[in-house]
Order: structure tokens, then C-alpha cells, then sequence
């Protein structure tokens, strides 16, 4: 999974030709460090599908301001450049399954 800074955004995500799954979270967060392997495992499961990136929101709290993002981890799906949908709290692996796969019927 690609860290993303705000100066990388814009190519990294809104102009990104696949959907873009990202994970806005903290070193410090509990449940941040439990939703990153998961995260990883799908990752796998949809290469060249989807992208999935993570944004520090200690380090790009520009960003985490600009989508309103008040608690983390908060995961946000973009296709096209836009939001298409937001799970706020850790939740479990089909979860997220879901979203994406939502976005790639």
C-alpha cells in the first residue's frame, strides 16, 4: 500500500484510471493497525483493479480536513475523482469486500 502525501494526491488518487481505496489513519490508532492487514490481503486479492492508499492524517492533515475526516480510520472509496463511499471505524474484511466490489460491477 502506497503512502500518499497532498502533493501526491491528485495523481495518485482523483486521477487515478482504476478506483482508489483510501485508509486516512494514525501510527498511534488501535484500530488503524488492525484494519491495515486486511487491508493488505485485499489489496492482493484486487492488483490491478483497485489501488489502495494510506494518508497519515498526523502528516497530511490538509487532506483529512478536506474530506472531513473527524475519526480514523476512516476508509473512503474515489472512482472518477469522487467519493463514492465511506466506512468510518474498523469493521471487518467483507465489509470492505463489499464497497469495492459495489464500485467494480
Amino acid at each position: 500500500m502506497e503512502d500518499v502525501k497532498a502533493d501526491q494526491w491528485q495523481s495518485s488518487v482523483l486521477d487515478s484510471n482504476v478506483p482508489v481505496l483510501v485508509d486516512f489513519w494514525a501510527e498511534w490508532c488501535g484500530p488503524c493497525r488492525m484494519v491495515g492487514p486486511v487491508l493488505e490481503d485485499l489489496a492482493g486479492d484486487y492488483q490491478g483493479r483497485v489501488k489502495f492508499v494510506k494518508v497519515n492524517v498526523d502528516h497530511s492533515g490538509e487532506l483529512a480536513s478536506k474530506y472531513n475526516v473527524f475519526s480514523i480510520p476512516t476508509l473512503m472509496l474515489f472512482n472518477k475523482g469522487q467519493v463514492v463511499d465511506t466506512k468510518v471505524g474498523a469493521t471487518n474484511k467483507e465489509s470492505y469486500r463489499t464497497m469495492i466490489d459495489d464500485v467494480l460491477a
